[in-house]
Formats: structure tokens, C-alpha cells, sequence
């Protein structure tokens, strides 16, 4: 038994009859599946919105006729099934797990995916991590993107893990490949939240949560970049999101890339590996931390995959087939 979050969309039209009625009686009648006090606490956390307002308070007035909308998330407790998915393991002792996730493969059971997951496989292979909430996982990564993770096998693994994680003591760096070509590295300390419209979408808002991305340039092309980053906090779809709010989004991203660009006069290889490449171009390429139990400093690498491999390759075949002079970017 596992607990897992699940998102909560509600919206509706105060009814004329709730006129003068305070807002969490009238979410009460509204949203009879919910308990008053589950809709109190999300109006406190600002989860409700009226007429497009967050409203945090639970004596509000209404006047009939507002629109009601709840963007909040629901602790459920989920029972997941063991399952015989293979994975790349780094690094396992008694308390942890390191491993190399595959693209496409889900982190975690969710809609859409009930099973065939990260955390279906570890059920498997570590039947222990059944008794440590969410099986042990301590991060996640995009469902996407590849590269490294840890996983404690124990509760006390995993908090301690969880400590240095908000403690910032956990080193994880990434390779992507963008669009556009950037002359030199930086930092983004921009505050990303939930998109104002697009629910399942992430954006730079001023009332999000702190992020900060260090970023620096490996290799420059003749239309696109290849990147390290490193992560100083660990906002959902952090990189994607500040690296599409510099105007030089992921190469493959579907959600922040937008269309596939082409540069001017890209030969067919070009084109077809840029319209082909059907994921965000991201990698977990380096995980450092304290192990939980020893308190040993431990590093682990993992190669670009093969996709972004071949990605590089003939990003390199088309800047000197222009022959353009890296040089003078």
C-alpha cells in the first residue's frame, strides 16, 4: 500500500439559492463527494477560486451566480501489483538503489498508467520498499527523460534522503540539447507554479516556488546547443520550463518546445532526426550524494542514451556542412 497524489479539478456555478451563504457551506453542497473539512482545508490553501480570484477565506459571502473553480491534490492510498519490467541498476546495498530510467517509462502509477511503472518494478525486485512510503522514491523524473535515481529501500534511508534532498546536499546534474544557439552559461532563479491556464502545464510565476537552474554551454551548433545544468531546487519540469522561458526550449519537448524548428536549409538527415525525436532531449547524467546509512560521499554516472547520441551526431554533420565558425556565435 502506497499513498499517491491525485489532482483534483472541480468547477461549477454558484447556484441563486446559495445567495448570502458562506463560501465552504456553499462548496459543501456543491461538492457533496468531499468532506467540509477536506474543502475548508483547501480553501485555506488557496487551492479555490472565485471568478478566477483565489479566495482563502471560509466565511466569504457569495451572491449566486459565481464561478467556482478548485485546483487541489487528494493523498489516496493505492494498492500497486509487482511486476517483472527490467531495470538498469548502478548501484544497490542494503539501503539504496541507484538506477538508469529508460525513456518511456512512468516513474510512478498515476492516470493513464496504472501499472508498467518504476515503482510496479521495484515492488518486484526489492519486495521490502512495499512497507516505505511511496516505494521508496525520493525524486522522480519526467516519464521522458533518462538517466539517474535513487531509491531508499528502508524508511530511514528514505528519510534521510528526503532531509538532504530539501537541504539542497543532493547533486544532480543533466545534459540537454536546446534550440537555438546560446554563447555562454548563466543562472535561472525564476519561480515556477502551476500554468494560470493550462492545468497540466508548469510556468514562471512570481507567486510560484523558488527555482534555480546553473547552466552551462558543452557544445555550440549551428542552430542548437548542448548543455550541462544543475539543479538547486527540484520544481516539477524545472529545466524544461526555464529553459522555454529563455526562448531556447528543449529540442522534442511536447509540452514548452512548441513546433519543431528547422533551420534554413537543414538536409533531409536533419529534418528527419528534429521532426523524429519524440521527447524532451534531457538527461539525469550525474547523481552525487551522502549515502544514508554511512554518511560515504558517492558519485554515479550515465552515458547519453543512444537517441541524443545520435542527436549531437548529426547536429555536428550539419554545423560543418554549413561550415559555420562556432567561433564568431
Amino acid at each position: 500500500m502506497t499513498t499517491q497524489q491525485e489532482h483534483v479539478e472541480l468547477q461549477g456555478i454558484v447556484p441563486d439559492h446559495l445567495f448570502g451563504k458562506r463560501l465552504d457551506q456553499a462548496l459543501a453542497e456543491m461538492f457533496p463527494d468531499y468532506s467540509r473539512s477536506r474543502l475548508k482545508e483547501w480553501i485555506l490553501a488557496g487551492n479555490v477560486e472565485i471568478a478566477g480570484n483565489v479566495c482563502d477565506k471560509p466565511r466569504e459571502k457569495l451572491l449566486g451566480g459565481e464561478p467556482i473553480a478548485i485546483h487541489a491534490t487528494l493523498d489516496v492510498q493505492v494498492s500497486h501489483k509487482a511486476q517483472d519490467i527490467d531495470l538498469d541498476i548502478v548501484y544497490e546495498d542494503d539501503d539504496i538503489l541507484v538506477i538508469n530510467k529508460p525513456a518511456d517509462l512512468v516513474v510512478h502509477p498515476g492516470a493513464g498508467n496504472s501499472d508498467g511503472t518504476v515503482l510496479n518494478a521495484l515492488l518486484k525486485h526489492a519486495p521490502g520498499v512495499a512497507n516505505v512510503p511511496r516505494a521508496g522514491i525520493v525524486h522522480r523524473l519526467d516519464k521522458d527523460t533518462t538517466g539517474l535515481m535513487v531509491i531508499a529501500k528502508t524508511v530511514p534511508a528514505q528519510t534521510h534522503l528526503v532531509e538532504d534532498l530539501q537541504a539542497r546536499e543532493i547533486s544532480r546534474e543533466y545534459e540537454a540539447v536546446v534550440c537555438g544557439t546560446m554563447v555562454a552559461g548563466g543562472i535561472v532563479d525564476a519561480p515556477i507554479g502551476r500554468h494560470a491556464t493550462k492545468r497540466t502545464s508548469m510556468a514562471v510565476r512570481e507567486t510560484g516556488k523558488p527555482a534555480v537552474t546553473h547552466y552551462r554551454v558543452k557544445e555550440k551548433f549551428r542552430a542548437h546547443t548542448h548543455l550541462r545544468l544543475k539543479l538547486e531546487t527540484g520544481r516539477t519540469h524545472q529545466i524544461r520550463v526555464h529553459m522555454a522561458h529563455l526562448r531556447h526550449p528543449l529540442v522534442g519537448d511536447p509540452l514548452y518546445g512548441g513546433r519543431p524548428r528547422l533551420p534554413k536549409a537543414a538536409g533531409d538527415d536533419m529534418v528527419q532526426v528534429l521532426r523524429g525525436f519524440g521527447r524532451q532531449a534531457l538527461h539525469a547524467a550525474q547523481l552525487s550524494l551522502h549515502h544514508p546509512v554511512s554518511g560515504e560521499w558517492m558519485s554515479w554516472q550515465a552515458p547519453l542514451p543512444a537517441d541524443m547520441q545520435s542527436l549531437l551526431t548529426i547536429l555536428r554533420a550539419d554545423t560543418k556542412e554549413h561550415g559555420v565558425d562556432l567561433d564568431t556565435l
